[in-house]
């Protein structure tokens, strides 16, 4: 059904998560994209376009400016980015993102999800070679060639382009993602993003059966419920 479909599929699965979590994942994201950069969002790009994201998910301001706080050296916590490769069952594999601040917790909780299922963990690009680092865009439209066209009067090459029952996914490099939107939202005001990820998608997908299936269900739940797990991707239909 190609990368529009699973897209969707990611997207209304990640609305189904626990509220909690999104608040606690939102709130790690912009204080660490703030400590990159600078804690502004008029002069942050990357911060002003995942507030609004954060807004989107109905993450409440409180939340967002603690956040803001935090990265301008307010309280005590550190978070650092880390990535994690694995093999799950069958032909799955995994590539899971954490913030933390305590890296040797991390390790040993997404690890300790591995064992409990006799799975293990990989070595860095053991995994993500299989993986294609993308920023995608999915929204309603069916004016697909005027987008197109505007996108590359900008000087933006999309890496796919779909159009399917009425939606609209658009791939792009990752760098390209903030200024493909300045376009988008040129071309349809009050546009409505159904996905808006930059993230690691999977070359080549598997489809798994019975044994194998339910130990994979079980690992993603085991790693779904570690707080500092902020994004799973797997190569998984």
């Amino acid at each position: 059904m190609g990368r529009a479909y699973e897209v969707r599929k990611a997207s209304i699965e990640a609305t189904g998560a626990a509220r909690g979590k999104i608040y606690t994942t939102f709130a790690k994201e912009i204080y660490l994209v703030a400590k990159k950069g600078t804690p502004d969002p008029e002069s942050n790009i990357a911060l002003k376009r995942l507030i609004e994201k954060a807004k989107k998910q109905q993450v409440p301001s409180d939340i967002i400016n603690r956040a803001l706080d935090k990265a301008k050296g307010v309280g005590a916590e550190e978070y650092n980015e880390v990535v994690y490769e694995g093999f799950g069952p069958g032909a799955s594999t995994f590539i899971i993102k954490c913030l933390t601040d305590n890296v040797n917790r991390t390790v040993g909780m997404v690890r300790a999800a591995f064992n409990k299922v006799n799975k293990s963990l990989g070595v860095t690009n053991s995994v993500t070679y299989n993986y294609d680092h993308l920023g995608v865009l999915s929204f309603k439209g069916n004016n697909e060639e005027s987008i197109f066209e505007a996108l590359l009067n900008a000087g933006i090459e999309p890496i796919d382009f779909e159009a399917e029952e009425g939606i609209i996914t658009i791939s792009v490099h990752p760098k390209d993602m903030n200024p493909m939107k300045d376009v988008l939202e040129k071309v349809i005001p009050n546009i409505d993003y159904e996905v808006d990820e930059v993230g690691m998608f999977a070359k080549d997908k598997v489809v798994l059966e019975g044994e194998d299936k339910e130990v994979y269900d079980k690992l993603y739940k085991l790693l779904d419920d570690i707080d500092d797990v902020t994004r799973i991707y797997t190569n998984v239909e």
